[in-house]
């Protein structure tokens, strides 16, 4: 099922975690997946669905790597959920380019189920399902039917259900109610799981009686589909594992081999594709992960360092008391390599600023110290959109805080767009995250290996 909808805001995230939900009660094994460059959403896919949610991305991974991904991440599951960014035609430009919900569909061959904002809306949901099928079918891409959230009763539910029916559109397979329990949000998206009990959405998500068969149905076409060509390919396949699991999903030369990959992973560095480390582990090196927020000196005889990003400014005081930030400068400065992603980089600057919002008055908290410059945070966006290194290397940027620089440097990354970062020794730091599968040979160089 891929749940995409008319444009962000509308209630996308809610209604596909409900329809999680609302399968996991039915007894189904759910694979989720999240469209786009997005960390908080898989977050609250895992809780519901007790399995780690994938990123599926036209434009960071590419179409093989996706349709790949889907297969593999999908295959031992009843049902496949994807929920899409933005608003289905949105991507990098036009409508319906790279990255947007639409390609991504059109790319795997999944019908989209569309979620519309039906607030204060009867007979406008006509012509705006009208709209967007017509343009979806115009890229071969199926519309199968209509989530409306916001729905304000039953009564609205049905005048909208019969209005689909009787302009022969997709059917209303399902409605959230406008008393849905809210998710709670924050700058860069919503908070984390780890904050926030997961809200029970079973009240206000209203399945119709047919939703669960003609899904079910479509869903066992693509499994026995998927099923047959993972058949054929293990057939072919010469060197299998004694518990005969899938082929990786990255298939690669080791390229870290017999190394040492240290992790920073806690509440403050949060911010990571599954895959990112994945693609470390097949390529032979050994993750292991440390905390900051706890104090936890960088783990002995690492040979390299990645620090990623995440909400380091909810935890300033206790970073800026962390035993960890020097053991960072000891690694950085006995010459190790170190890759750092936004929040990852602002650590490692001199300050963190921010700003109380009845006085406007700064406070400064002390960092590693190690980059020249100190790190701003402000209410506004300072920097989105996709990124690509001119070695091929591609990944996201999307952050709040921006950089006072206090001397000069060199750049971390050759970009043409965004942020190029900071190089200082062998750590490469920029607001970028990015995705380590796109260029595997660059990013192990920047690991100190190639």
């Amino acid at each position: 099922m891929f749940i995409a909808g008319t444009q962000s805001g509308c209630g996308k995230t809610t209604v596909t975690l409900a329809l999680m939900q609302y399968l996991r009660a039915q007894g189904k094994i759910v694979a989720p997946f999240k469209a786009g460059p997005d960390f908080l959403d898989p977050m609250w896919h895992q809780a519901v669905c007790q399995r780690t949610s994938y990123h599926l991305d036209t434009r960071m991974m590419g179409k093989r790597m996706s349709i790949q991904c889907f297969r593999e991440k999908s295959y031992d599951s009843d049902v496949s959920v994807i929920e899409g960014v933005m608003g289905l035609f949105d991507g990098v430009k036009g409508v319906g380019g790279e990255g947007s919900s639409a390609h991504l569909a059109k790319t795997l061959a999944v019908p989209v189920i569309l979620v519309v904002s039906a607030k204060g809306m009867s007979g406008s949901i006509v012509p705006l399902v009208e709209g967007f099928v017509a343009r979806a079918k115009n890229m071969d891409v199926t519309i199968c039917g209509i989530i409306p959230n916001h729905v304000g009763s039953e009564n609205h539910a049905k005048i909208l259900r019969e209005l689909l029916t009787d302009f022969e559109l997709p059917p209303l397979l399902a409605w959230m109610g406008k008393d849905a329990p809210p998710l709670p949000e924050r700058h860069l998206g919503l908070k984390m799981p780890s904050e926030q009990d997961l809200p029970d959405f079973s009240d206000a998500f209203h399945v119709e009686k047919d939703f669960l068969t003609i899904e079910t149905q479509r869903q066992r076409e693509h499994k026995d589909s998927d099923k047959a060509q993972h058949q054929e390919h293990q057939r072919h396949t010469t060197k299998q594992t004694s518990q005969n699991t899938l082929t990786p999903l990255y298939p690669c030369d080791k390229l870290l081999n017999d190394t040492i990959i240290a992790v920073a992973k806690d509440a403050a560095f949060c911010f990571i594709y599954p895959e990112n480390l994945e693609w470390l582990n097949q390529h032979g090196a050994e993750v292991q992960m440390f905390s900051p927020l706890a104090g936890e000196p960088v783990p002995h005889a690492s040979d390299a360092l990645w620090l990623p990003g995440g909400y380091p400014e909810l935890h300033l005081e206790t970073l800026s008391n962390s035993k960890s930030l020097a053991s960072m400068v000891n690694f950085i400065e006995a010459g190790k390599p170190v890759l750092a992603e936004c929040g990852g980089m602002m650590v490692l600057g001199e300050h963190i600023v921010t700003t109380k919002p009845q006085s406007h008055e700064e406070k400064k908290h002390a960092m590693a110290g190690i980059l020249p410059c100190d790190f701003i945070m402000q209410d506004k966006l300072a920097g989105l959109g996709y990124r690509e290194d001119a070695s091929g290397v591609r990944g996201h940027e999307f952050h709040h805080s921006k950089r006072s620089n206090h001397a000069d440097f060199m750049p971390a990354f050759d970009v043409k767009r965004g942020d190029a970062g900071i190089r200082y020794k062998h750590v490469r730091a920029s607001y970028i995250h990015w995705y380590f599968a796109s260029q595997s040979e660059a990013v192990a160089a920047w690991f100190g290996f190639m």
